[in-house]
């Protein structure tokens, strides 16, 4: 029928092909609602990371159940529709973090009203965001490039095979200069100052996130499929 010439042929502005990778287009609602998702995601977990949290000989931050999602959503980005695509969700990520912080610094300096008596407490715990979104973009943006960018190597030369072991060995790579960078600039804001607590600190964070995507793994995989069914344009590059 004539109805199947236009596949064989996609637009222009279809999705893209490198090599073994396919890619969908970014100009889609999907793409949209999963960098919606990742901002959200992002600046929940700054706004937790600034409290200390212990359990038993375990150091975090209240945001360590949020922010291994980001990386999730990350996976998601970069195996769907690329490279350049999950460079700009990083980037505008980033933006509305930064955004969100300025209107938290603007909150704490507006005067607070004489009956209002929470004003110690807001600035206590929303005035070292600034530090935390600091620690957040120089771990995430380097991480979540690091991992972008494996994840699309090992893609060009496999192709659609071996998705589980790119998730794998991406996230390796981009989990630990996360930890890294961010532990190494958040550990003073949360209260951490001696070696061995920080050490506690970094160890931890990078096992318990790459523990976390190791066991969404199916979960990761599944949404992926889901993606890249429901994205015209990726079933036209493929």
């Amino acid at each position: 029928m004539a109805s199947a010439a236009p596949e064989s042929s996609p637009a222009p502005e279809a999705g893209t092909r490198v090599r073994n990778a396919a890619f969908a287009a970014t100009g889609s609602p999907y793409f949209s609602s999963v960098l919606a998702l990742m901002a959200l995601v992002v600046v929940l977990s700054n706004i937790g990371a600034t409290k200390g949290v212990t359990f038993g000989p375990i150091v975090t931050d209240g945001g360590f159940f949020l922010f291994p999602l980001a990386y999730i959503l990350g996976d998601v980005v970069s195996e769907v529709y690329g490279f350049k695509a999950a460079r700009r969700a990083i980037i505008t990520t980033f933006a509305l973090s930064a955004f969100a912080t300025l209107c938290f610094w603007i909150v704490i300096a507006l005067p607070a009203a004489e009956w209002y008596d929470g004003q110690e407490a807001l600035a206590a715990t929303l005035g070292p965001v600034w530090q935390i979104v600091a620690a957040s973009l120089l771990g995430f943006a380097v991480g979540q490039l690091l991992n972008s960018y494996v994840l699309v190597r090992m893609k060009a030369h496999f192709g659609e095979k071996a998705l589980v072991g790119r998730l794998l060995g991406s996230t390796g790579v981009g989990e630990f200069a996360d930890t890294l960078i961010f532990c190494s600039i958040a550990a003073p804001v949360i209260g951490i100052s001696d070696a061995p607590t920080f050490a506690n600190y970094v160890i931890v964070g990078f096992l318990y996130k790459t523990a976390v995507e190791v066991l969404f793994v199916p979960v990761t995989t599944a949404v992926i499929a889901w993606f890249k069914r429901r994205e015209p344009s990726y079933a036209a590059a493929s």
